[in-house]
């Protein structure tokens, strides 16, 4: 089942369910939202889930354009990706957690095809606040799908405080042998859909309070459906980067991390910029430019003659056309070879101040904090500046 046949089967199943699909076709939260990008499917959402009534309806699906950061050091593995979509779904106060469960559990089975015996969930077991989901853990045993009980791991929580409430995480079965273990003892169990039950409000002093309108929100990485979905042991295997994987190794002799790491860059600048973003010194802006530099650092790491002047056009065209942004390849291409020449002159600039004496020997933390808050030159350009020497 290729990527846009995944979107098909998930949209139309909610929709045909009464479900009002909404656009997800941004990575810019809305004015007045602190957070740099839209980070999750639920972010949007906030408000509703809080009890603001949805022009869309109280039934809703989506498929929302994300970016996060923090994982940024785990880019090149088998899962992470700096932008990816989730697939969602939400009843404000519509219908039951149990309902979203089961129709969670026949998408699975015989939207997507997997297996029964593939599936394994966790539901919480309570703790010193809440007792245990007992309406989850018996939706899943009527189902007969293996299920387990946590604590932590099966709280959702929109920070320290605002909405949350209990989960069931729903995991399939990647390995090669028949299911074994269960989620929290075999990491071939894969997890790749979230139900959280939204019933509380949690406020500062840790108290807990139930919602007047209890929502649903679910969660599924539509990158991590399809590698699982097409039998691949990592999202960079699947279609969605086949043109990467296609291109770049002929134009540039890498190893598989940077590969990855660059593929994975690229993609996401052009995202960034076909939303609007241009590099900066801060804001959205910086986060674009500090992408861009770290697939160029790790792009020149073995070859500085190579160039971003030579990336072909269709992987710029492939990933406009995925991510449904209407910005010409000839503007994105123009920002990020603009970009890469202003990493040249930090690059040389950089060179002129690692020959001063003062840098000859080991540097402290202080000189990398200093190299990089006076003259931009960040640790991970410093090390590889160095160890050209």
């Amino acid at each position: 089942m290729d990527t846009d046949r995944t979107l098909r089967v998930f949209t139309d199943f909610y929709r045909e369910r009464g479900h009002h699909l909404i656009t997800g076709s941004t990575l810019l939260p809305p004015p007045g939202d602190p957070v740099l990008f839209t980070t999750s499917g639920m972010h949007p959402l906030t408000p509703y889930l809080e009890g603001r009534p949805h022009p869309g309806g109280r039934r809703l699906v989506n498929v929302q354009r994300c970016l996060r950061t923090t994982d940024l050091d785990e880019v090149g593995d088998s899962a992470h990706l700096t932008v990816f979509e989730m697939l969602g779904s939400w009843s404000l106060g519509d219908y039951e957690h149990s309902r979203s469960l089961r129709w969670g559990y026949e998408l699975l089975r015989d939207g997507f095809g997997i297996p029964h015996e593939r599936l394994h969930v966790t539901v919480f077991g309570g703790d010193d606040q809440v007792g245990p989901d007992v309406e989850s853990l018996g939706t899943w045993r009527e189902l007969g799908v293996p299920v387990d009980q946590t604590t932590e791991d099966n709280w959702w929580s929109n920070g320290p405080v605002g909405p949350c409430g209990p989960d069931s995480e729903i995991f399939v079965w990647t390995g090669e042998t028949s299911p074994q273990g269960t989620p929290t003892t075999d990491p071939r169990w894969v997890e790749v859909w979230n139900h959280v039950s939204m019933r509380y409000r949690r406020h500062e002093d840790g108290g807990l309070q139930p919602l007047e309108r209890p929502s649903v929100d679910t969660g599924m990485g539509l990158e991590r459906l399809v590698t699982i979905l097409q039998g691949r042991e990592s999202v960079y295997e699947t279609d969605l980067f086949e043109p990467w994987t296609r291109l770049l190794p002929p134009l540039w002799d890498l190893d598989e991390p940077s590969l990855r790491l660059i593929s994975d860059h690229l993609r996401s600048g052009v995202v960034v910029i076909g939303d609007g973003v241009r590099p900066s010194n801060t804001g959205r802006g910086y986060v674009l430019r500090r992408v861009v530099r770290r697939l160029l650092t790790s792009l020149r790491r073995e070859d500085p003659s190579r160039t971003l002047s030579d990336l072909p056009v269709e992987l710029l065209r492939h990933t406009l056309d995925h991510f449904r942004l209407t910005c010409g390849t000839e503007v994105v291409r123009a920002e990020l070879l603009r970009e890469e020449r202003r990493f040249d002159t930090l690059l040389e600039r950089g060179r002129r101040l690692l020959s001063l004496p003062r840098y000859q020997g080991p540097l402290s933390e202080r000189d990398y904090e200093y190299l990089h808050d006076t003259h931009g030159l960040p640790r991970d350009l410093v090390v590889g500046l160095r160890s050209r020497e």
